[in-house]
């Protein structure tokens, strides 16, 4: 099968079908109505969950909508008192990323600087999903997202079962922010296919959409293939979390709207933004999908509130910043409280 717009472009020998592969039947129809009974009794009392896109900008918090990220390393505070602080002081969301390891010897650059060194700083990440559960059991209203997780290193029957739990016991709060990767060596060692990396994110992307959905799922790929299975809970959100994408490959945006939900770029400026926005509003049309139901959220910005509204203006919905590193949580306190008073209020 030819791969999607904003696939890798390479043609693939998967057999996906987005239709037409669940076999129902009467005792998963009853296992679905029993679980479907068992989510709604976590759900989130009050106002009935809205997807993501449905969102406006500000809505129930402030008017910038500015999230914060872990700085790293990222245990020297307690990521569950660092979320809290930031919901009380008014920011929208709270973002952690990962990599598992560093390899000691890799030929890879490093994207985020001049000379290609990778950060020491990055063997210092902790698992997304267990820091933004942590997270999830101190705060009540702030969005929790993971900025980045790495598909490729994740096998998609266990990736929809930490997203999907995640979001059930957040109650409908979970931003599923993805990428491929940029270290080569890291993704081999976890056994993900570097070279076909996006092609492989996109079907377990697919695989997931698919364990989410339905109360039997299968799936039959390149990368990816496994039997009917049942896969709970379901995630709060219907019909599953936002699928934010990563990264500033040439077809991202092609596959924002291909497979995706909404586009999560790291460091641009106002001026790139506002032609990305454009971008992306056209190819939603020529796709038919709704340009407003996708999303951006812009990554590691400075706390520099002009800044902010600046990119908010040009398209963004969001923008993320993130603190200094500190050591305790009284430091941790007045960097946020230092952050928040320049960028929200």
């Amino acid at each position: 099968m030819t791969s999607r717009p904003g696939t890798s472009g390479s043609t693939t020998t998967a057999r996906v079908s987005l239709t037409g592969h669940l076999r129902r039947k009467s005792s998963g129809a009853r296992l679905e109505r029993s679980n479907a009974r068992f989510d709604a009794g976590l759900r989130y009392s009050g106002a009935a969950l809205k997807p993501e896109s449905a969102r406006s900008p500000g809505e129930g918090g402030p008017t910038m909508n500015v999230g914060v990220s872990v700085p790293l390393p990222a245990y020297l505070v307690d990521v569950g008192f660092m979320a809290r602080k930031a919901e009380e002081l008014g920011f929208e969301s709270f973002w952690c990323a990962e990599h598992p390891f560093i390899p000691v010897q890799s030929a890879s650059r490093f994207p985020g600087s001049e000379d290609g060194v990778i950060p020491e700083s990055y063997s210092h990440f902790v698992d997304p999903f267990v820091a933004l559960a942590r997270a999830s059991g101190t705060t009540s209203r702030i969005k929790l997202g993971t900025g980045i997780v790495l598909v490729p290193e994740r096998h998609p029957l266990l990736l929809a079962k930490e997203v999907s739990t995640l979001d059930l016991f957040s109650r409908g709060r979970f931003l599923f922010g993805i990428g491929a990767g940029w270290l080569k060596e890291e993704t081999q060692i976890m056994g993900g296919d570097f070279d076909h990396r996006w092609t492989q994110t996109r079907e377990s992307v697919l695989a997931m959409k698919e364990l989410w959905t339905k109360p039997e799922a299968e799936f039959h790929g390149r990368h990816y293939d496994f039997p009917p299975v049942r896969s709970y809970p379901k995630p709060a959100q219907k019909p599953h979390p936002p699928v934010l994408l990563g990264g500033a490959a040439k077809n991202v945006l092609q596959r924002v709207v291909a497979w995706g939900d909404g586009w999560l770029p790291n460091r641009v400026t106002p001026s790139s933004l506002r032609e990305s926005r454009q971008t992306l509003d056209r190819l939603a049309k020529d796709a038919g999908r709704d340009p407003s139901a996708l999303t951006i959220s812009v990554h590691g910005q400075p706390a520099d509130r002009d800044l902010i509204r600046r990119l908010l203006d040009a398209g963004a919905n969001r923008v993320i910043v993130r603190p200094p590193a500190v050591k305790t949580e009284s430091e941790m306190a007045t960097e946020l409280t230092r952050i928040a008073e320049v960028v929200l209020r």
